[in-house]
This record gives structure tokens, sequence and C-alpha cells, in this order.
């Protein structure tokens, strides 16, 4: 598998700023959720006030099976972010992450900038 992914946390803003790519195994996605606990630990905000900016635009298209255990991630009450922006690349991607997750405080954009900016908007 080709999976790769970063987690950089920005401490003063409370945010968690995610760049995930290529295509995930069951293993990837248990080493990203262990990676995101570490992180989410070391961030030092109250839990669940944090926001999160996932870029998946490199991301390529999951089996089915692999969005059902993104969704688990994603609809994980200790991941779960006070506001959480996607940024994706193609149309089908854009679909497929969609499927994730429909709670409020989700945002879908193609461009990083501004999906920072409405993360940080109060």
């Amino acid at each position: 598998m080709d999976a790769h992914f970063s987690i950089k946390i920005e401490p003063d803003r409370c945010l968690v700023h995610i760049i995930m790519g290529g295509f995930f195994s069951n293993e990837d996605v248990s080493d990203f959720r262990k990676g995101l606990t570490e992180r989410l630990y070391k961030l030092g905000c109250s839990p669940n006030d944090h926001v999160t900016l996932c870029d998946v635009s490199a991301m390529k298209i999951q089996t089915q099976d692999m969005v059902g255990v993104f969704a688990n991630v994603v609809g994980d009450p200790v991941f779960r972010s006070r506001k959480l922006a996607f940024v994706t690349g193609s149309t089908l991607a854009r679909m497929q992450t969609r499927r994730l997750t429909n709670r409020d405080g989700v945002a879908y954009f193609t461009d990083v900038d501004e999906a920072r900016t409405w993360l940080l908007q109060k």
C-alpha cells in the first residue's frame, strides 16, 4: 500500500492539521489512529474543543470497507472536533468523504487556505 499521513498540531489555535494520501489498509488506519491519539494528547485543549483541517486531496478512492473504517475514526467521540474541514481533490473523492459523517460543524473545500480560514472563524 502507498498510504501516507502527517499530523501536525498548533496548540495556540487548538488546531490539528492532517494530510493524508494514497490507498489505506487496516494497519495504516490503525497507525493513523495511534498518531492522532498522541497528537491530541499533546495539543493541550479541552476534550473536543479543537478544530481539525484534514487534507485528503492526495487520497486515492478507498474501498467501501476502508470508508467504513474511516467513518468509525471520524465518528469516535475521542477524536471529535468542534469543527472539521475536509480538503478534497476530485469530485468522486469529495463524494466519498461526505459519506464519513453527517454531523454539524463539517465543511468541504478544494483550497487549504479557505478551509483554514473557516476553521479559525469564531
